[in-house]
């Protein structure tokens, strides 16, 4: 790898990927900026799974007002609700193996989402449930509504 690859690395990264793309589909392997190639790729990961949790996290706190506030329900948390669960589902589909870490995470995703939610409601913290009282598959269900 030469210091040019460096340097593009972190002066243009953009033209930095075209043309290690370039390289890869050439079969010049040898001439690529493996070893930033290889970041990339993991943070390419870590950075789909951030998405599913915020997602995640969006929509829990959403399904707890929609539950605290029933006379505040409108079409526009229904949407939100309904888009996060979408897009969760379509990162699901691309990346199945992403589940599970949405399964160990649920947790944290729900303490922050507490947070929001109190945040948004004036409720204190304390008034929602200490644990997510919504399985993952019912708050990813488009026909659950929390009463």
């Amino acid at each position: 790898m030469s210091m040019k690859a460096v340097e593009l690395y972190e002066k243009d990264f953009y033209r930095w990927a075209i043309h290690n793309a370039d390289l890869l589909s050439a079969g010049e392997v040898a001439k690529a900026d493996i070893r930033h190639i290889a970041e990339e790729i993991r943070d390419m990961g870590s950075r789909e799974r951030r998405e599913l949790l915020s997602r995640l996290r969006v929509l829990l706190a959403h399904l707890l007002k929609w539950q605290a506030q029933p006379e505040h329900q409108s079409r526009s948390w229904r949407v939100t609700i309904l888009n996060q669960r979408h897009e969760i589902a379509a990162l699901l589909d691309e990346m199945p193996s992403l589940r599970r870490s949405l399964e160990e995470a649920q947790a944290t995703a729900y303490r922050r989402a507490v947070e929001m939610a109190a945040a948004e409601t004036g409720f204190p913290r304390t008034s929602f449930p200490k644990e997510c009282p919504f399985s993952l598959n019912k708050a990813l269900d488009t026909r659950f509504w929390p009463k």
